[in-house]
């Protein structure tokens, strides 16, 4: 197929939806198809080599104000329009629903081009954390109008196209999330790295990977850590991450470690130089980082929802509470701080459980589905 990806967030930049388009651009590069991705230009990101698997075409953006680290696209219908009509792609997949998402559903559809889309982030609900929660409606109405304006809709659970069908969006299908299990590995752990944070070889490492933003819940997050520290004085605490709250939070918790923004290479080396992880989110589509600590072998705990619900089997591989009790999250990380027994054999089991997840799995699923996309526009007569 020839496969035009349009997204408004994309490597090098590091958040979940962008290391997963990375990924999969580059899984179905290496499966033969010419991929061509359409993202907004970024020059304050250091220069990368072309990448051998798709080819990256720059448009304009803009930084989301308040919030540099991402941009929005601006709209492309006309530009669009132009390049597909002299070279139409097979197919259109649009990943983020901004301003150069929905022009490149409308550029696709005015061309009688297939386009698909993917549910990557709960705006609506984060309208609540930034003071706007007023405008939920308003949000959520966008959000149905640019997917339902496809011909499938991706979502990375099949308890979120559940709840998604429930709002209005239809022709909903599961994209689930790989791991990369080389990247992701218990191998990868560091005496030198752990050293730099003040812990020894049975210190427990708390981590905490992410943008530090408001609908991250890190109000919980640390009310935890500060019941682990009690039960367990030897505990460190690091969050490696950047974000509009970063400056606030180093104020407020001059105890703990914040690591900054790694590459992705990089910060496989700080999963797996932790011990312990917990996920205190409740508004991600999957949570990327949960899957990525448990493949490199840490004790983790969440809600019970999202990637916790697919690969966490309470008290097997991992700790799960309902996504009504916080205070049960807490007393969670409480144990895992205070039983080392129990955080060795939930870290054994962890690797275990995300084994056979990988992106090559996964983008073959992607792959057929997208191939099915297309079909109705293009039929292929059948012989005997």
């Amino acid at each position: 197929m020839k496969i035009a990806i349009v997204t408004e967030t994309f490597p090098p930049e590091v958040n979940g939806v962008a290391m997963t388009f990375g990924l999969i651009a580059r899984e179905l590069g290496r499966r033969g198809h010419a991929v061509t991705v359409y993202r907004p230009y970024r020059p304050d990101l250091a220069a990368r080599p072309p990448a051998a698997e798709f080819t990256e075409v720059p448009l304009p953006g803009m930084p989301i104000p308040g919030y540099p680290l991402l941009r929005l696209g601006l709209p492309a219908r006309r530009r669009l329009t132009g390049v597909w009509r002299d070279d139409p792609p097979d197919l259109v997949h649009v990943v983020t629903e901004g301003p150069l998402g929905a022009s490149a559903v409308t550029a696709a559809r005015r061309l009688g081009l297939p386009v698909t889309s993917s549910f990557h982030t709960n705006f609506h609900a984060y309208t609540s954390d930034y003071g706007f929660a007023l405008m939920r409606r308003a949000v959520l109405g966008w959000l149905r109008r640019v997917h339902n304006r496809t011909r499938r809709t991706f979502a990375p659970t099949q308890e979120l196209c559940d709840e998604l069908a429930g709002l209005g969006f239809r022709d909903l299908a599961v994209l689930s999330r790989g791991v990369d299990t080389e990247l992701f590995n218990p191998a990868r752990r560091s005496a030198e790295l752990r050293a730099s944070w003040g812990a020894d070889p049975t210190t427990p490492v708390v981590l905490h990977v992410g943008r530090m933003a408001a609908e991250k819940n890190y109000g919980l997050l640390f009310r935890a850590y500060a019941a682990m520290r009690a039960a367990n004085p030897r505990c460190r605490f690091v969050v490696a991450g950047e974000g509009p709250l970063k400056e606030q939070l180093r104020r407020e918790h001059p105890d703990c470690i914040f690591a900054g923004f790694y590459s992705r290479e990089e910060i496989g080396r700080h999963y797996a130089s932790a011990d312990i992880y917990l996920h205190a989110s409740l508004t991600e589509t999957f949570g990327n980082v949960l899957t990525e600590a448990m493949a490199s072998g840490l004790a983790v705990a969440g809600f019970n929802y999202a990637a916790a619900r697919q690969f966490v089997r309470d008290g097997e591989n991992g700790l799960v509470v309902p996504c009504d009790r916080p205070e049960a999250l807490i007393a969670a990380g409480v144990r895992l701080a205070g039983n080392e027994h129990l955080r060795q054999q939930l870290r054994q089991q962890a690797r275990r459980a995300l084994e056979h997840q990988s992106w090559e799995n996964v983008v073959a699923r992607f792959e057929a589905d997208l191939l099915a996309a297309i079909r109705p526009a293009h039929p292929v007569a059948l012989t005997a």
